[in-house]
């Protein structure tokens, strides 16, 4: 299978294995390759997001039994959520390159955000696991943002004294864009839950 908008022999496997075991020698293969919005998405991101989207809602359903509708649900907002999230960070990465002496690039921005958050999707299937899935999943996050450190000079062309403050206030925005997805999130699924608690007390009261 070959990742699309890439390298026509790069196939999803070998860059998943590459990305994460010698990032900065993949930087500068990445670096080269023509891309597309859909294919880096088709091709790579929307594969490889189902992953902890999936394996959270296993989870989910094995730790606190949701019901099916609730689980659904959840799963497709935390997918697209995901998948918005990652088109919105890499946008602002764009947007600031110029204040660090970056270059701006649209699809280069995209690029190094969907492949540095290649290790968060994979450690993701560890949230199948109720408590310590998340600390999985955590450690593969922050593995993401040194992918991305990694990145940054190479596809943004960042110069080396300007990299690191373009990683922080990468990793500033990144936390907001997230912390903004989860409030989402939350509430929607809260009021999911408010909606089935008040659907069940209804039924029980039409029963007596």
């Amino acid at each position: 299978m070959s990742v699309v908008g890439g390298s026509a022999n790069t196939g999803l496997v070998s860059r998943v294995q590459n990305i994460l075991m010698k990032p900065a020698a993949e930087w500068d293969v990445i670096d080269g390759e023509p891309a597309t919005v859909g294919g880096l998405y088709t091709g790579y991101a929307c594969i490889l997001a189902a992953i902890p989207a999936i394996a959270s809602v296993i989870g989910s359903f094995l730790l606190l039994h949701y019901g099916a509708l609730l689980l659904i649900v959840s799963l497709v907002m935390s997918y697209v959520l995901s998948l918005v999230g990652v088109f919105v960070i890499a946008l602002i990465i764009d947007a600031l390159a110029p204040s660090f002496g970056a270059q701006k690039s649209q699809i280069q921005a995209l690029k190094l955000v969907i492949y540095s958050y290649t290790a968060s999707w994979v450690a993701g299937i560890a949230l199948i696991i109720p408590v310590l899935g998340g600390l999985i999943a955590l450690i593969g996050w922050v593995y993401s943002l040194y992918i991305l450190y990694l990145g940054l000079p190479k596809l943004m062309k960042s110069p080396a004294d300007k990299t690191v403050g373009y990683f922080v206030v990468s990793l500033v925005v990144a936390i907001v864009v997230y912390a903004l997805i989860a409030v989402i999130a939350g509430m929607i699924v809260g009021m999911l839950v408010v909606g089935a608690v008040a659907a069940g007390g209804a039924a029980m009261s039409g029963v007596h």
